[in-house]
């Protein structure tokens, strides 16, 4: 049975900073630079928050559905790291502005960097059980970054926005191989949000859990399926990406591990470069940074023939999961028309200066307030130098704590 990612985007907000500003800003060691392999990283605006990041990104997805596939979405799941509410789910205003069938589920689901892929893979449970044929689930990551100067060299290395994933049994992104997954999970605290306003990082210890699990989840694929060699079985890696650089790592630990001899630079610069160009440009997109890596793969490999994808997703606290799928040239077809390349061209390069301006804004875009309104004219000068070519939803505020939103019309 065929069951995997029908469609898929990303969104990744309407400003971003150049890595090299933003150490020259902060007086950083420009040395330590080339470890990340980072170019950008992706600004929130105070008027983007949770909600937005996730109805931008799927409702491209949602309007290129007919009226009737859009009511076999069945299931809403948001996975968020930036919840907004101890009960009400982030769903639950995504799927009011997406305008979907409120015969569904709607549900948040949280485990750090990890909640979509345990999400996704429910969904596709839930599509190749039968029960409900022809249902269709989406699944959104969707998050901002609350990191200022104290997260020091972190905070280069956090993106902000949301990856939508609509499951189905048309899999015309990536077929998922059934049955081809492996788990590791265990606890410890690498990292943390003890409040709606700062995070908490312990960053060698969340080195050693992401290295950790990464050989632990593949030993557990290898156990479920037969015959598989890392060097052959998978054409392509994609994996979460805290940056760029930390993949390079992970990718020679693998190597050295179950390769052998095989030349580890040649390797990566084939299999696991082309994941790497999305991320290098908007930086850790938490549980959406492995399909952001998905998605930069099938827009900038060679896609000619089908091609055996082995995808790793981890997430701090922590849960891991190795698990593996196809894509071929009608994958890359499908997903140009998202033109995410594009939407990530298009956003508005911050100066040093404009990005310390808007940083309170999205320090406290999670905090709670009964009321609250958000000027969004006045960033004005941003969005005029960002690219847009359709209506964004933003957030101007809440009353009575219900957060309040508007379409931007462009």
């Amino acid at each position: 049975m065929n069951v995997g990612i029908e469609a898929l985007n990303v969104y990744c907000g309407l400003a971003q900073i150049p890595v090299r500003t933003l150490f020259e800003g902060r007086g950083l060691d420009q040395e330590r630079m080339g470890n990340l392999m980072m170019d950008n990283r992706s600004v929130g605006l105070p008027f983007e928050d949770p909600v937005t990041n996730a109805v931008n990104a799927a409702k491209p997805v949602v309007d290129r559905l007919t009226e009737e596939q859009k009511n076999r979405i069945e299931i809403v799941i948001t996975s968020t790291e930036s919840g907004l509410d101890y009960s009400k789910s982030v769903a639950s205003y995504v799927h009011e502005h997406l305008g979907l069938s409120r015969n569904c589920r709607v549900v948040e689901v949280k485990q750090a960097c990890y909640a979509a892929t345990a999400a996704v893979q429910l969904a596709v449970g839930y599509v190749a059980s039968g029960v409900s044929p022809g249902a269709k689930a989406l699944v959104i990551a969707t998050d901002v970054a609350l990191v200022d100067e104290r997260a020091a060299y972190a905070e280069p290395a956090m993106g902000a926005g949301a990856a939508a994933v609509l499951v189905s049994d048309d899999p015309r992104v990536l077929a998922v191989d059934l049955g081809a997954f492996g788990n590791h999970s265990y606890e410890t605290m690498d990292s943390a949000r003890p409040s709606p306003s700062f995070d908490i990082a312990d960053s060698d210890r969340s080195l050693f859990a992401y290295l950790d699990c990464l050989t632990n989840c593949f030993e557990s694929y290898r156990a479920k399926v037969e015959d598989v060699d890392f060097a052959t079985t998978f054409d392509y890696l994609a994996m979460h990406t805290p940056f760029a650089g930390m993949v390079k790592a992970a990718h020679r630990k693998l190597m050295r591990e179950f390769a052998g001899s095989a030349s580890a630079e040649a390797d990566f610069t084939r299999r696991v470069l082309p994941s790497l160009t999305y991320p290098s440009r908007v930086g850790n997109l938490c549980s959406g940074s492995v399909y952001l890596a998905l998605c930069s793969l099938i827009d900038n490999g060679a896609l000619d023939g089908g091609a055996r994808v082995g995808l790793y997703s981890y997430g701090s606290g922590c849960s891991s999961e190795f698990f593996s799928g196809l894509v071929d040239r009608g994958s890359a077809d499908e997903l140009a028309a998202m033109r995410i390349g594009e939407h990530l061209a298009g956003r508005c390069e911050l100066t040093f200066e404009e990005y310390t301006r808007v940083l309170p804004g999205n320090l406290t875009c999670l905090v709670p307030e009964q009321d609250r309104q958000v000027d969004v004219a006045a960033y004005d000068d941003i969005v005029g130098r960002a690219h847009v070519e359709r209506d964004l939803l933003v957030n101007t505020g809440t009353k009575d704590y219900r957060r309040t939103y508007e379409w931007l019309s462009r």
